[in-house]
C-alpha cells in the first residue's frame, strides 16, 4: 500500500472517530436544556460528558495534525479557502469548553443560564458548520488554476446545508443516546423518547442526502467503478436499522453503540467516494488537490507512520481506560 493512501485512511479513521466520540457530546450540548427540568438533571447531564469531552477532542486534534503532516497542501488551502468557518469552528468549541468549566464556578442562576445557552448554541455551530465544509469538499470547490474562486456565503449552498442538518440530526440522536444510558429516572426516559423520534428525522434526512448526492457529487463514481465499496453504504443502512431495532429491545447500550457505527460508516462512506481527492475542484479536475499532488514527501511519511504507531494506540488505551473509569450513571443531582 502507498503511503499516501496508508495516509488517506488514517486520516479518516481519526475523522471518523472524532466525529463518533464528540459527536454525543454536541448531542448532549444541544440537548441538555431542553430535556433537564431542574438543576439537578442539568447537572447530571453535564457530568456524563464532563470526564470525557477534552479527550475526545484530542482526536480533532490529531485528524488536523496529521492533515498538516501528511497532506500539508491540503492543511494551507482548507485553511485558506474555508478562513471564516474554520474560525466559526474554533470559537465555537473554545466558547463551549469555557461553558463546560465556567458553569460550576457560582451559583448564581443567571451565570448558570448564561452557560448552559453558549453551551447549547455552540454545541449546535460547531457540527452545523462542520456539516457545511465536508458537505462543500464532497461536492468540490470552486478551485480554478489560478486560485480559489469561492466565497463564504456561497458555501451556504442546498447540498451544504443538508450535509449540515444531516451533521446535526446525528449527533442529536447520538447525544439523546447517551444520555438515555448514562442518565436515571425521568431524564433517561425522555432521552429515550427522543431518540426514538429522531430516528425518524434521521432516516428522512439520510434518504434526502443520499438523493442530492447523486445529483451534486461525483461521490457515487468509485462506488460503481469498484462495486465491492458497496458493502460501506449497506452496513451504514445496517446501522442505522440496528439502531432502531436495539432500542426497540430495550438495549439502549447496544443502541448506542450501533449509533457510533452509523457515524464512522457515514464518514467512511463519504471518503470512500471522495478517493483520491482530498479536495475536489468543481470547476477544473486538474486543479484538485488529491493524496498524490499535496502529500509530504516520503520520508516525512514513513516518519510519520513510526509515531502514529507508537502514540495512536497510547490515545486508544488512555480513552478506554478513562470510559471505563467513568463507566457507570451520572446520577441525578451529581456535580460537574
Amino acid at each position: 500500500m502507498a503511503l499516501q493512501v496508508l495516509w488517506f485512511v488514517l486520516w479518516g479513521v481519526l475523522w471518523a472517530v472524532y466525529f463518533m466520540l464528540d459527536g454525543f457530546d454536541f448531542g448532549t450540548g444541544m440537548l441538555r436544556n431542553f430535556l433537564a427540568k431542574n438543576e439537578s438533571e442539568k447537572q447530571a447531564a453535564l457530568a456524563s460528558i464532563g470526564p470525557v469531552w477534552n479527550g475526545n477532542e484530542v482526536w480533532l486534534i490529531t485528524a488536523g495534525g496529521a492533515t498538516f503532516a501528511a497532506f500539508p497542501l491540503t492543511y494551507a488551502s482548507m485553511f485558506s479557502f474555508l478562513y471564516l468557518p474554520m474560525l466559526l469552528i474554533l470559537f465555537s468549541l473554545i466558547l463551549r469548553g469555557v461553558s463546560i468549566e465556567f458553569r460550576g464556578k457560582s451559583d448564581s442562576p443567571r451565570w448558570r443560564s448564561t452557560w448552559d445557552w453558549v453551551l447549547a448554541v455552540t454545541s449546535f455551530t460547531a457540527p452545523l458548520v462542520l456539516g457545511v465544509g465536508f458537505g462543500n469538499i464532497f461536492q468540490g470547490l470552486p478551485i480554478a488554476s489560478d486560485g480559489y474562486k469561492g466565497s463564504f456565503l456561497k458555501l451556504f449552498n442546498p447540498y451544504g446545508i443538508l450535509t449540515a442538518v444531516l451533521f446535526v440530526v446525528l449527533f442529536l440522536q447520538h447525544g439523546a443516546l447517551w444520555l438515555s444510558v448514562k442518565s436515571e429516572g425521568g431524564m433517561s426516559e425522555r432521552s429515550s423518547r427522543l431518540a426514538v423520534s429522531l430516528w425518524y428525522v434521521v432516516l428522512a434526512v439520510a434518504v434526502a442526502f443520499l438523493v442530492l448526492t447523486a445529483f451534486a457529487t461525483k461521490l457515487y463514481d468509485n462506488f460503481f467503478s469498484h462495486p465491492l465499496w458497496f458493502v460501506v453504504p449497506v452496513l451504514t443502512v445496517s446501522s442505522l436499522i440496528g439502531v432502531k431495532v436495539l432500542h426497540a429491545q430495550g438495549r439502549k447500550l447496544g443502541a448506542f453503540f450501533s449509533s457510533c457505527a452509523l457515524i464512522v460508516l457515514v464518514v467512511a462512506t463519504g471518503l470512500v467516494g471522495l478517493f483520491p481527492n482530498l479536495i475536489p475542484s468543481s470547476l477544473d479536475p486538474s486543479a484538485s488537490l488529491t493524496i498524490y499532488n499535496s502529500s509530504s514527501g516520503p520520508y516525512t511519511l514513513r516518519l510519520m507512520s513510526i509515531v502514529a504507531a507508537v502514540f495512536v494506540p497510547i490515545v486508544i488505551i488512555y480513552q478506554v481506560l478513562v470510559y471505563r473509569f467513568f463507566r457507570g450513571k451520572a446520577l441525578t443531582g451529581e456535580e460537574y
